[in-house]
């Protein structure tokens, strides 16, 4: 099976030169639905990457808990807290509405949300409504897992571990790379879209091509170090000033996550965290 190896060469496909009048808006307004009163930190670690990644606005919808923490996170953030513990079909109302009123560019859907039966239904729903470029991450992987023909009407980008690998397709994969990039590749074509499959190395495939990343460390295991993942990949994918196709985005988001991870653990090692993987986006660039 032929692939390519990302190189930094990415970077300049994906971050060409802005237009000196360009304003607000133009880069991305990012929707982030995410969290829940367990997990709180899932949707800041994913704002605060699309940020650093040169997406122009992040706002949130999720349980009240996580959206109140994420208003004391960064000045910036806007958010839709939901009443209750967990996202559930009653919220679609008030996100529809908020939708309306913040006209984002793209969605990013998953992280912290959990996995009751009440969540997957809403989160199909979600994905179901809405007409923008998506990232659906963690919880939403799983909740899309029950209604994958959804995919193929969709501009998405999906980045599941290998756990969630499995319950999306079935598929339960080893490390061997060569049997990874057929899984990814054969699961790509069928449901028509772009599939990120993390791991030592990641597999990018959108069923026609494929890439794989080699960035990345052992020490990026850390919790969150997905989010900041799923925040690059929306950045890139939601801007409104350029078209990036989901494949393209997927690859560079994987490049920069791992790069990024890179320039951290050389000064963190094993006390790495998202948030200092988060710090060093900024390096990758330069």
């Amino acid at each position: 099976m032929k692939y390519s190896v990302i190189s930094n060469s990415i970077l300049k496909q994906v971050y060409k030169k802005r237009d000196s009048w360009s304003h607000k808006g133009d880069y991305g307004k990012l929707l982030v639905i995410a969290g829940s009163e367990r997990i709180t930190g899932a949707p800041v670690l994913i704002g605060k990457a699309a940020l650093r990644s040169g997406c122009d606005t992040v706002y949130f919808a999720g349980p009240k808990r996580a959206m109140d923490s994420a208003a004391f996170a960064f000045p910036t953030f806007v958010n839709q807290p939901l009443e209750g513990r967990e996202l559930m079909e009653e919220h679609l109302p008030a996100i529809i509405s908020f939708m309306n009123d913040m006209k984002p560019s793209g969605v990013a859907i998953g992280p912290g949300l959990w996995r009751t039966e009440k969540t997957r239904q809403a989160v199909i729903k979600i994905v179901e409504m809405v007409n923008l470029p998506l990232v659906i991450d963690a919880d939403a992987i799983r909740a899309i897992s029950g209604a994958k023909e959804l995919l193929k009407r969709k501009t998405a980008v999906l980045t599941p571990h290998a756990n969630e690998f499995k319950e999306l397709t079935g598929t339960e994969v080893t490390t061997d790379i060569d049997e990874r990039i057929e899984a990814v590749r054969s699961e790509a074509k069928k449901w028509r879209t772009t599939i990120l499959l993390k791991g030592h190395v990641n597999i990018i495939s959108d069923g026609r091509r494929v890439a794989l990343n080699k960035t990345g460390n052992p020490f990026m295991t850390k919790g969150g170090c997905g989010d900041t993942l799923t925040g690059i990949c929306a950045a890139i994918l939601c801007r409104r000033i350029e078209t990036i196709e989901p494949f393209v985005a997927a690859c560079a988001a994987a490049y920069i996550n791992g790069r990024a991870g890179d320039i951290a653990a050389k000064k963190y090692k094993s006390g790495l965290l998202p948030t200092d993987l988060i710090e060093a986006i900024p390096e990758v660039f330069s």
